[in-house]
């Protein structure tokens, strides 16, 4: 551990996933050297907290959380970039760049953080992204790189999504956020997550329409600042959510063929 105190860290996105993987984390290293650890866009879900809290009570851990104070539309705004199904500076401003912060201030202190990440075997290209991306961002100490270690318990094991939820509700009696009794994949960002795909802002609309309209106007302020920008892209060139929408609303064979051909999933590292 580069002669550093180890302490250990679950990436905490107030899901199932990462909540269980904190359990098993503490279950191997105890709770003195564990931590939870969450980056705030400023756009979850308010039961996510509830969540959030429920699980630290029952794995006996704190939770650190950081902020960078700005929302997602503020970072698009201020970097004059929206945010689409292919590349968002949410993510990177908001909690990559916040964890390496937090992350070099451990090792300033004389610990070495050890992650443990919410990844399923299904996830392959995110494991590796998420290890690439912790071996070489931090910066070089004493002329050589010092990689952080990253761990993905769930990839390794044969436990399916369904279990954990089953055991997060009925062995921890612990509901599981809102967002999930709503029909989405995950909880990141209260539904707004711009890297949802058409599948995901299908979903938004029929379940959750004034969120959806949040997002299509924020879309329509950005394309006064930016131009002809969009969340969504079809056949390669801007779509907007308002277009989406429409076709939506008439049910459209263009819209089902959208969805099945078009669709991007959350590539977010906390997912």
């Amino acid at each position: 551990m580069y002669g550093r105190e180890p302490i250990y860290i679950a990436m905490f996105s107030g899901g199932a996933a990462s909540a269980y993987v904190a359990y098993l984390m503490v279950q191997k290293h105890g709770e003195e050297k564990s931590q939870l650890f969450f980056t705030d866009t400023l756009w979850e879900h308010k039961d996510n907290k509830r969540f959030m809290v429920e699980v630290a009570e029952k794995i006996g851990i704190d939770i650190k959380t950081v902020r960078d104070g700005r929302t997602p539309e503020e970072v698009f705004e201020e970097t004059r970039f929206l945010g689409n199904s292919r590349l968002a500076k949410c993510s990177s401003d908001l909690k990559v760049h916040q964890t390496m912060i937090y992350l070099e201030e451990l090792r300033d202190n004389g610990f070495e953080p050890i992650l443990y990440f919410g990844i399923g075997k299904h996830e392959k290209r995110r494991r590796e992204g998420i290890e690439a991306l912790y071996n070489h961002f931090l910066l070089p100490r004493n002329g050589e790189e010092q990689p952080v270690k990253t761990v993905f318990p769930l990839y390794e094991s044969n436990i399916s999504d369904d279990e954990i939820k089953n055991i997060i509700t009925k062995d921890w009696d612990i509901q599981l956020p809102e967002m999930y009794h709503l029909g989405f994949s995950h909880a990141n960002c209260g539904g707004r997550c711009v890297r949802g795909g058409f599948n995901h802002y299908k979903h938004l609309y029929e379940t959750w329409p004034s969120v959806y309209i949040e997002q299509e106007e924020m879309e329509n302020r950005l394309r006064e600042q930016l131009g002809d920008v969009t969340i969504l892209k079809r056949n390669g060139k801007p779509f907007t959510l308002e277009e989406y929408r429409k076709e939506l609303d008439k049910d459209s064979e263009i819209a089902k063929k959208l969805v099945e051909e078009n669709d991007v999933p959350c590539v977010c590292h906390y997912a």
